[in-house]
């Protein structure tokens, strides 16, 4: 066996360690879904999934993303654009990898966040 080959079991094992050591609990949603969790975060992956935004940019962002955009009341592109980058990124969230793609959709309506 080589040593690339070595390296990459080990990482794995270290990996799989570290998912069973995790603390999970089991959760059941309102609904009755039952779904695992490490974190105190209420949110019901099934749910999550089942939830589709009206807004078309919405639905590019990851969950987590979306629900911060949706909390804050920024529905609209309209409404995103009276924000700066800077705000939008300190929403628990939004982090730089979801800036582009709302700079790309902002710009597609003539739009642009504020300076």
């Amino acid at each position: 066996m080589n040593n690339t080959s070595n390296h990459y079991q080990r990482a794995r094992a270290k990996e799989v360690i570290k998912i069973a050591t995790s603390k999970k609990t089991l959760r059941t949603c309102d609904k009755g879904h039952k779904y695992y969790k490490s974190s105190d975060c209420p949110t019901c992956p099934s749910c999550e999934q089942q939830q589709k935004p009206e807004a078309q940019f919405l639905a590019q962002l990851s969950n987590p993303a979306r629900q911060a955009l949706e909390h804050e009341g920024i529905t609209t592109l309209q409404k995103l654009s009276t924000f700066t980058e800077r705000e939008i990124l300190k929403l628990h969230g939004i982090g730089p990898r979801s800036i582009p793609t709302l700079k790309s959709e902002l710009q597609k309506q003539g739009l642009a966040f504020r300076n």
